[in-house]
């Protein structure tokens, strides 16, 4: 019973490390702490006498049951992307979020006020772009740029030699930070008008959302982001405006991003890419709003963690 609690107190210690990778590589509360659970369960099981550093060895555990995850992952994004769209009330898009039951030692059901507190504290649009990369990438940049895990244990989780898993790192990277770079002035143009547009739909301030809005603004949206089968198309501030304050409850899924190389806006309960608000900004304020949420479309889009 005395080694039942020693190990036990020993997993808590590093729960909190462990559940930052994983949340990292999934993008998912609930599905990090399945992972962390699993960790347990392999520890629980395991003759770890000879471990030298437990640490780096749950580490290993819970970044190879990440892997697996992601591996199966894609099938089941699609079917959600297909079946749900962006403009039902589906997985991540209700405004209920995600309860997902308690797993692990300690651990509790995830809240939806936890999870977006979690998004935001970890940077929603890096999830977004980490979810863009194949698995190996995924787990070569997490654990080394942001967990300084050394290559040389890397490769073997990936069944890749340390230089190949560095040029996955480098990589990913390169896409985590986006192509072609673009103007600083426009881009801090560009940045305060739509930081402006989500704190007016945040806080439900309409007439702050008209002045933002060109009198003659346009907002395009796919089939897949409207509550119709037609893509939608509406024109004037006032009426745009109106559809921005419907979706006050999921604008806290939501945090700018570079798209195509221009800020924008990405919506991703749980860290999923389900929506993204393309803006056409002039002196005048918004011309135009493209909203994406067709799973085609949005596979197509180049996007990237904005600095600042």
């Amino acid at each position: 019973m005395g080694d039942e609690a020693w190990l036990t107190g020993r997993f808590e210690e590093d729960r909190p490390r462990l559940r930052a990778v994983a949340y990292r590589m999934l993008g998912s509360a609930s599905e990090a702490d399945d992972a962390v659970q699993e960790a347990w369960l392999r520890m629980s099981r395991a003759d770890t006498d000879d471990v030298e550093n437990l640490t780096a060895w749950l580490t290993t555990v819970v970044a190879r049951v990440c892997l697996n995850m992601l591996r199966t992952r894609r099938s089941r994004r699609e079917e959600s992307l297909e079946l749900y769209g962006a403009g039902a009330a589906g997985p991540g898009l209700g405004e209920s979020g995600e309860s997902g039951p308690g797993v692990g030692v300690g651990a509790g059901p995830v809240d939806p006020e936890e999870e977006a507190l979690l998004a935001d504290s970890v940077g929603l649009a890096l999830l977004v772009v980490l979810d863009t990369l194949a698995p190996a990438e995924r787990l070569a940049f997490v654990l080394h740029d942001l967990f300084a895990v050394p290559f040389g244990e890397i490769g073997p989780m990936i069944e890749r030699s340390p230089t190949a898993a560095r040029q996955l790192a480098s990589r990913a990277r390169r896409r985590v930070r986006g192509g072609a770079p673009v103007r600083e002035a426009d881009l801090t143009r560009q940045r305060r008008v739509v930081d402006a547009f989500l704190a007016a739909s945040r806080g439900g301030d309409f007439e702050a959302l008209v002045a933002l809005l060109h009198p003659d603004v346009v907002l395009r949206a796919d089939r897949s982001a409207g509550p119709t089968p037609a893509p939608l198309l509406i024109r004037g501030a006032r009426t745009v405006a109106r559809g921005a304050m419907a979706a006050t409850g999921r604008a806290r899924y939501t945090q700018p991003a570079l798209v195509n190389g221009a800020v924008g806006l990405v919506m991703a309960p749980r860290g999923r890419l389900f929506l993204v608000l393309s803006f056409t900004i002039t002196e005048g304020g918004i011309v135009g709003i493209d909203v994406i949420a067709d799973a085609e479309r949005l596979r197509v889009l180049d996007l990237a963690v904005l600095e600042g």
